[in-house]
């Protein structure tokens, strides 16, 4: 077994990691704007594509870098450095633009790979969070196509997006369909605009659909493929979340031990006492251990036959599960071991405090990943738990 960076990847996470440095800038402006102006978007989208890191989980035929799965978890580990979700600004389009026709592709998927347009993913309601199948948007079609009604809530980059991928209850057999929806379409309506306890660069807006009209090239993948497709990308999403609160609490580590060595009372370095040293242990393990486990999961999704769809998909959950908990371990110790400046916002291990809360709940909270491991264990056994065979 050779667990070794391969050449590319090594490249690949330096690559990532100069891009990080020059994103980091912004990551003041950030905090203190609440966000960050066009022009300072406008660099950063060129920083991006001159990285060649656009689009990471897209064909390079298409436009997109192309990366395997194992190479995207590489560079998100990297990008999950920064706060205010600046990683955010490396874009991957949704996975779900990959059902594009070829129509639609040059449409949306295309302008969105070359950081001309962007992409959000319209499916969560008040009544539909972790259940989907809860949906209470409609589509009903009529001579034109479709017409969508409902509300979506917390959609993320729905601020900066110019269209929408929306998840809606189609026809009279309420068939799960996603649309691709221009967010000029008239009768689209943001509504609100939260403010959430971490700092974000984009927003995450609530959105009203009134009597929306699309025509019938809007439907992405086919009629009553909506779950499935969104499923279908849960894997991946999982793993990248994984590697980036696994990135965020390295980063945390790396601050905290720094402050500990420099920062002296009774006369000694608190890094000296033993109490702080087994807080910057327990750090350690919490990333060495997630970030193998992220890793040897990702590896095995590029290796994957379909008939390993379903343990795979467990397996994601483990890694989101484990790294996203331990991150949040992780910064509580680095803030506790800065003291008071730890609480100031200035301080990274502050803002990221607030902001790896977040990923135990989205992308599937928690409690959902506990049951999809646990699904898996009681249908399939333990096989979960293996290690994969050559």
């Amino acid at each position: 077994m050779d667990f070794r960076l391969t050449p590319r990847q090594a490249r690949l996470k330096a690559d990532a990691r100069a891009l990080t440095d020059v994103i980091a800038a912004y990551e003041i402006r950030c905090e203190e704007d609440n966000g960050l102006p066009a022009d300072a978007h406008t660099k950063i989208r060129d920083a991006v594509l001159d990285a060649g890191l656009q689009a990471v989980n897209m064909p390079a035929e298409w436009g997109g870098a192309g990366l395997t799965i194992a190479e995207q978890v590489t560079v998100q580990e990297e990008l999950g450095r920064l706060t205010g979700a600046l990683w955010d600004m490396v874009w991957r389009p949704a996975n779900a633009l990959r059902f594009c026709t070829p129509e639609q592709r040059e449409r949306f998927l295309v302008p969105v790979i070359k950081g001309e347009r962007r992409d959000c993913y319209a499916v969560t309601e008040r009544g539909a969070g972790s259940d989907p199948q809860n949906i209470a948007t409609t589509a009903t079609r009529n001579g034109q196509g479709w017409v969508l009604n409902g509300e979506k809530w917390f959609v993320t980059v729905g601020d900066h997006a110019d269209f929408m991928i929306v998840l809606a209850a189609a026809g009279p057999g309420r068939a799960p369909t996603l649309f691709l929806v221009d967010k000029d379409t008239p009768g689209i309506e943001m509504t609100r605009v939260p403010r959430f306890m971490h700092t974000f660069v984009y927003e995450h807006p609530e959105f009203t659909f009134t009597d929306v009209q699309v025509g019938e090239d809007a439907v992405l993948g086919g009629i009553g493929e909506g779950y499935d497709i969104t499923r279908s990308w849960f894997t991946e999403e999982r793993l990248m979340i994984a590697a980036r609160t696994t990135g965020a609490a390295e980063r945390a580590l790396e601050l905290a031990r720094d402050w500990a060595v420099e920062r002296e009372q009774f006369g000694a370095p608190i890094a000296s006492y033993q109490l702080i040293q087994g807080m910057l242990a327990d750090s350690a393990v919490d990333v060495a251990v997630n970030r193998a486990y992220t890793h040897q999961v990702a590896w095995e999704v590029d290796q994957a036959s379909a008939e390993d769809r379903k343990t795979l998909h467990a397996k994601a959950s483990i890694a989101k599960l484990a790294a996203s908990e331990a991150s949040g371990r992780v910064i509580d110790r680095c803030l506790q071991i800065h003291g008071g400046r730890g609480y100031d916002r200035t301080y990274a291990v502050e803002r990221l405090y607030r902001e790896l809360r977040v990923d135990r709940i989205w992308e599937g909270t928690s409690e959902i990943q506990r049951l999809i491991i646990a699904n898996e264990l009681i249908k399939r056994g333990s096989g979960v738990l293996d290690l994969p065979t050559v």
